[in-house]
């Protein structure tokens, strides 16, 4: 099982299937348990090859989607569509998709050749076939030689390794991963986020990822659903979701976003956009100044973040790069301030929908 069979088995599928026929579609999805709507209408396209990531905090019925797409639940209303196939219906191991869990899910009693074997036995595939198939997937997880161990001598990372060995050697379709890296360390789940991306290019295949986390979304994803309330807020690449945010939630929930209302325009602007002038020199051409008060300095490292109230109303965010001694700008809490943005660099949006989940039912 190469990856350039793979990726040329994903081709064909989806050439099969029909030009731009999407590897996984939701149409007017909801699911609901009890009165409250976990799911509360989703219309999505996910394209062939896609690593699309679903994106919310706890509660935004991003891992229901993810369940109802691997049919382990049912919608209570709505279509799930596999590359032109109504699955709505279909049981789970019916469905041409594999998922990944955030505990890994392997048996302890097996070594992890065995693990990674273990849908091929089901499906009835040859000893031969399933060890060389296995050997291959290993080797593409970077686990060769790792066949005999039990998963109790992994690392954390590596059983994370086994786990997407085990999805891949069946070659689905769809691979969905549901927070697999949640249980990881800070630094080792940065080192996956761009493994598991290097793999999906390497094999083809369409990645749907879940996660509560902005970084591990922007880092991998070619494009991004960001969830709240049973609902999409919006869909786009990292630069579109982060530059461009389409609504109050979205711009408060993707990295630190300044929310301003001046003369009835409701928009915000990125701290890391806004430049803190100096008393003395006018402004560059063509930006927009504003003054406040600083009320908070915070030293992070490698930035350190302002926190002003406006004289105009309301508070900024600022985000200053420490290229030269922090030990001044400590000093400035209290003190006046100048800021000055690109009016382009400020986007307009829709305030967030006012209505309550339980609202709805």
């Amino acid at each position: 099982m190469s990856p350039h069979v793979v990726e040329a088995d994903v081709r064909a599928g989806a050439a099969a299937a029909g030009v731009g026929t999407p590897a996984v579609r939701l149409e007017a999805v909801r699911k609901s348990f009890g009165e409250v709507a976990a799911v509360a209408g989703v219309d999505v396209e996910i394209r062939q090859g896609e690593f699309f990531s679903m994106l919310g905090p706890s509660g935004s019925g991003k891992t229901t989607c993810l369940r109802m797409i691997a049919g382990f639940e049912m919608p209570t209303e709505g279509r799930v569509w596999l590359s032109g196939r109504d699955v709505t219906a279909v049981p789970p191991y019916d469905r041409d998709v594999n998922t990944v869990f955030q505990d890994y899910a392997l048996f302890p009693h097996m070594n992890v050749g065995q693990n990674v074997e273990y849908g091929l036995r089901v499906k009835g595939v040859p000893a031969s076939e399933r060890r060389a198939r296995a050997a291959e997937a290993l080797r593409m997880v970077r686990l060769e030689g790792f066949e005999r161990r039990k998963p109790v001598q992994l690392s954390g990372g590596q059983r994370q390794r086994v786990a997407l060995a085990r999805a891949l050697v069946n070659e689905p379709s769809v691979l969905l991963l549901d927070e697999p890296l949640g249980a990881l360390d800070f630094k080792l789940r940065q080192e996956m986020q761009l493994f598991l991306k290097r793999i999906q290019q390497e094999v083809g295949i369409t990645f749907v990822y879940v996660t509560h986390d902005q970084e591990e979304a922007l880092t991998m994803s070619d494009r991004i659903a960001i969830l709240d309330m049973g609902r999409i807020e919006q869909v786009g690449t990292a630069i579109e979701v982060y530059e461009h945010p389409a609504t109050d939630f979205v711009a408060g929930f993707i990295g630190v976003s300044n929310l301003l209302e001046r003369e009835g325009r409701h928009f915000t602007v990125r701290p890391e956009k806004i430049r803190m002038l100096d008393e003395g020199p006018p402004a560059p051409p063509g930006f927009h100044v504003e003054t406040g008060a600083i009320r908070e300095v915070v030293y992070l490292g490698m930035i350190t973040r302002f926190v002003v109230d406006m004289d105009a109303g309301g508070e900024l965010v600022v985000a200053a790069q420490n290229l030269d001694s922090p030990v001044q700008a400590l000093e400035m809490r209290g003190h006046r301030a100048r800021l000055a943005w690109r009016p382009e660099q400020t986007f307009t949006i829709r305030q967030q929908r006012p209505v309550a989940r339980e609202e709805e039912e």
